[in-house]
């Protein structure tokens, strides 16, 4: 897509981070907004920032079936097929894996998996049908896993997972797509440490998955991701700029730190020499013991 004029935009997990600046962008290519977001304050925020173009503004729970097929029918019914579907709300948690607790995979796992599964399985038909009709018609969808969804690095499972998951739902999309159409297209973004509100997202998790007392290793994982984001050094903004630049360029995968590929790299090697995974810390092993030391103290 070049033209994005006149165009309709689905943006989940709008209120903020990624969602609020791909919303900016959209905004100044004259695109019908669509914001979801389960915190009402952002979203009211946002949707008040975006009051002079068309807006529908709605307060979401991507993990809900029901309030996503709400979502898709209001979408329909104002705008017609979206053209843009940013399939992004997400949440962080981590800790050694089997110290997660059920309501902590069903928390993250709704959110950041069937959040995606939604926005797929709801608005790609719409597309389609649109595409169908229409042969000049162009969509695209951008779904947001993590360099998360690439590598698996420790204390921080319920998260890797989720991500793996959607980097594994997109890349079968853009295969899927690609048996039925050329007029809608998709991505995966992957960022990684990038300064946004998702290191706080438990402030949105449910009264019902409400978290027990953390353990040791979620406090240590929530320290140490903490700092990690805070120091990033690429914007939310910048991501957004590369979410519209692949989406020009018809590019499916979309990495905020390209340096970090190489560590992706290392990992495909262990899998194709059948080598057991390499040491995630050989590059800054003060780290690996620094956690290795709070673990087992």
């Amino acid at each position: 897509m070049k033209n994005f004029q006149g165009k309709t935009a689905v943006i989940t997990g709008a209120g903020s981070g990624f969602g609020l600046e791909v919303a900016r962008i959209a905004a100044a290519h004259g695109m019908n907004l669509v914001l979801c977001d389960v915190q009402a304050d952002a979203l009211d925020k946002a949707a008040a920032e975006f009051a002079a173009h068309p807006v529908l503004a709605r307060r979401v729970d991507v993990a809900k079936a029901d309030e996503m097929e709400a979502l898709a029918n209001a979408v329909r019914e104002r705008f017609g097929a979206p053209h843009v579907v940013f399939n992004n709300a997400g949440v962080g948690s981590g800790g050694l894996i089997w110290e997660n607790s059920l309501r902590d995979w069903e928390w993250v796992l709704g959110v950041n998996l069937m959040g995606v599964v939604h926005g797929v399985r709801l608005f790609t038909p719409m597309m389609l049908e649109a595409a169908k009709a229409d042969p000049s018609w162009e969509g695209h969808i951008v779904n947001t896993a993590s360099m998360a969804g690439m590598l698996n690095p420790p204390n921080m499972g319920v998260y890797n997972v989720s991500k793996h998951a959607v980097v594994s739902l997109s890349e079968t999309l853009f295969q899927d797509l690609a048996l039925v159409t050329d007029q809608v297209r998709c991505s995966v973004l992957c960022p990684f440490f990038v300064p946004t509100g998702i290191t706080q997202s438990h402030r949105n998790r449910p009264e019902a998955l409400e978290a027990s007392a953390p353990t040791k290793s979620q406090l240590i994982s929530q320290a140490m991701t903490d700092k990690a984001v805070s120091a990033g050094k690429v914007s939310a903004a910048d991501v957004a700029r590369m979410v519209f630049e692949a989406m020009s360029q018809e590019r499916f995968y979309i990495f905020s730190h390209p340096k970090a590929l190489h560590a992706v790299q290392t990992r495909l090697e262990d899998v194709m020499q059948a080598r057991n995974p390499t040491d995630p810390f050989q590059d800054k092993p003060e780290i690996g013991a620094q956690l290795r030391q709070a673990l087992r103290g």
